[in-house]
């Protein structure tokens, strides 16, 4: 039996931002869809345009024409509902310093009306090797480390979209595998994975 809808669909989307220099089209008439459980790779060069699509998904920039929708709902008109089935794992390095590990992933549930899932944490933490580190401050870590906590911040609300901004940047090849391999089991489990990179 087919699935009803994609998990992400694309249509006719276009942006253009308005500069000292004039207008400039950032992205222009692009299409396409992405099936529930289908691990997605959006690939091209930096300034392509990757991170301008992963923020109108996201509802952090509003298209200039076209339609996006996550699991059915309009990025616009159902932005609540899109953005909980979403899980987005930025390409900069944004945390809270004031707070440990397990207490950023419990406030980022919160975000999400998502109580007492405590056993889904730790096994986030397991899974992307922050068990030792959940009573560390966010201050404390590494730059690897807090590249982990976002993955996780991304997933603690067990979205069925994931998406992944250029998730290796800068890590260690230790943290690219334990991420590979999380992302994976993840995918196999049923989750949407678009993953962007140049």
């Amino acid at each position: 039996m087919s699935k009803p809808y994609p998990a992400v669909s694309f249509r006719g989307v276009a942006k253009t931002f308005h500069t000292a220099r004039g207008a400039l089209r950032a992205l222009d008439g692009v299409s396409f869809d992405i099936q529930q459980g289908e691990f997605f790779g959006l690939l091209g060069p930096n300034g392509a345009g990757k991170t301008t699509l992963i923020s109108i998904l996201a509802g952090l920039a509003r298209a200039s024409e076209g339609r996006v929708t996550v699991m059915a709902h309009e990025v616009v008109s159902d932005y609540a509902a899109a953005r909980r089935a979403l899980g987005i794992v930025p390409q900069e390095l944004v945390f809270d310093p004031f707070f440990s590990v397990r207490e950023t992933l419990r406030i980022q549930s919160g975000y999400f009306g998502v109580k007492h899932n405590d056993d889904w944490i730790d096994e986030l933490l397991s899974g992307l090797g922050l068990a030792d580190k959940a009573g560390a401050n966010m201050r404390q870590l590494s730059g690897g480390m807090k590249r982990r906590v976002l993955v996780a911040q991304a997933l603690v609300h067990k979205p069925p979209v994931i998406v992944l901004d250029e998730p290796t940047a800068g890590v260690d090849v230790e943290l690219r595998q334990t991420l590979w391999q999380f992302i994976a089991r993840l995918n196999k489990q049923g989750h949407t994975v678009l993953l962007t990179t140049h």
